[in-house]
């Protein structure tokens, strides 16, 4: 997927006008998957390297028809080879074509090489699976279930001023996410493959559970944007404590008093109001203009500065959305009959632009993380490789080394 190959995408469909596979699904698979990429694959070619990938997948299941084996076997173009179809499995069953067209598009630029430093930047949804409440999602985030504390806006328990008053509160929140308690998930793993296989440039996380160095990620190639659990420092005479100490103070319902001048010991977690990491700001410069593939999961884009890091990648780098909702999002273009100012300000904006006919670089697969990172390493060969990691004991927690928030 470069400036010259066009991304389209459709809006959201609703559950009235859903494709739903029927269960005769395989037995007239061409025409049946042709009719469904019609309606939302307008490049030819790409239509056709998806029906490759369809079939080659049923391959495995039945015989396929004269007519089909006859497609596959044509030579241009030529489809990828998959040799776990489980991830694209489940985006036909779920009637996904815009997804599998995308994560498609996705696979086989990494796969031709074009992508080499690959950054990625996630939020709280790629640890949902894991049991770890997102912050926002209506009645199971984190802010939904505040409300016996009563506050005014459910943020308040992530203030300094809230924290120096009553930090009872954050240290039960604190209890319930502390990353002991959790195994990371197959979006961690899939980020640990981009390493393995020598294209992670950098992983920009909001997430302060500290998963990605349970699975396996290197912390030089992490980025605690909102920092961690990792360490602790007292907010009166800055003395710092263990990941290991605050820990038990935590899970024996205490709480975290410096022993030097008696105040209290706030894990470094960024809060609002204070700043991010220096960590943050040096490799956002020293990397976003490396970047030749951006990939966005799991993350509503609501808080800044991190979500203005979408438009810090060079103008014509690919940018990947994963997440159930579509976000940061350009709305329609503006009529023809427009001012040139709201056309320059449609023109200039970083947001994506999924809806916009002139898209070529944005990409969206809105659904589970996890399906997605599926589906993209089934794309690329890597399908047992991530399940093997995934299945994999972990490592003892208590030795593992954290990195400094």
């Amino acid at each position: 997927m470069n400036a010259d190959d066009k991304v389209e995408e459709n809006s959201p469909r609703s559950e009235e006008d859903e494709h739903d596979m029927p269960s005769d699904f395989e037995d007239d698979a061409l025409e049946k998957i042709q009719a469904l990429l019609n309606e939302s694959i307008a490049n030819a070619e790409q239509q056709n390297i998806v029906l490759k990938q369809f079939l080659a997948m049923m391959r495995a299941n039945r015989t396929l028809t004269p007519e089909e084996r006859e497609f596959l076997a044509s030579p241009v173009p030529r489809p990828l080879e998959f040799p776990d179809m489980t991830g694209l499995r489940k985006c036909v069953a779920d009637g996904y074509a815009n997804n599998i067209m995308n994560i498609a598009s996705v696979a086989k630029y990494i796969a031709d090489g074009k992508a080499k430093n690959i950054i990625v930047m996630a939020g709280a949804g790629i640890s949902v699976s894991a049991g770890i409440p997102d912050f926002r999602t209506p009645g199971t985030g984190l802010y939904y279930n505040l409300q016996k504390y009563d506050f005014a806006d459910p943020q308040e328990l992530f203030t300094l001023s809230y924290f120096c008053q009553n930090p009872k509160p954050f240290f039960e929140v604190a209890k319930s996410i502390y990353p002991d308690l959790y195994h990371p998930t197959k979006t961690h793993y899939f980020i640990r493959l981009l390493h393995e296989h020598g294209l992670l440039l950098r992983d920009f996380t909001q997430n302060i559970d500290t998963l990605e160095v349970i699975a396996g990620i290197p912390t030089d190639k992490l980025v605690f944007s909102h920092g961690s659990f990792a360490k602790s420092h007292c907010i009166g005479c800055r003395k710092e404590f263990s990941y290991e100490y605050v820990r038990d103070k935590v899970f024996s319902d205490q709480i975290a008093v410096c022993d030097a001048c008696g105040a209290y010991v706030k894990p470094d977690i960024v809060f609002f109001g204070e700043s991010l990491p220096e960590k943050f700001f040096e490799r956002m410069h020293e990397d976003f203009p490396k970047c030749d593939l951006l990939i966005v999961m799991g993350t509503s884009l609501a808080v800044q500065p991190f979500a203005g890091l979408i438009a810090h990648v060079p103008e014509t780098v690919p940018r990947l959305l994963i997440n159930r909702e579509v976000v940061c999002c350009k709305p329609e273009p503006p009529p023809a009959d427009a001012d040139e100012m709201d056309r320059y300000r449609y023109r200039v904006s970083s947001r994506f632009a999924f809806k916009d006919p002139e898209n070529r670089r944005d990409a969206l697969y809105q659904g589970s993380c996890d399906d997605a990172v599926q589906a993209l390493a089934d794309a690329l060969g890597w399908g047992k490789e991530l399940q093997a990691l995934f299945d994999a004991p972990l490592p003892d927690k208590t030795k593992l080394f954290l990195p400094p928030a």
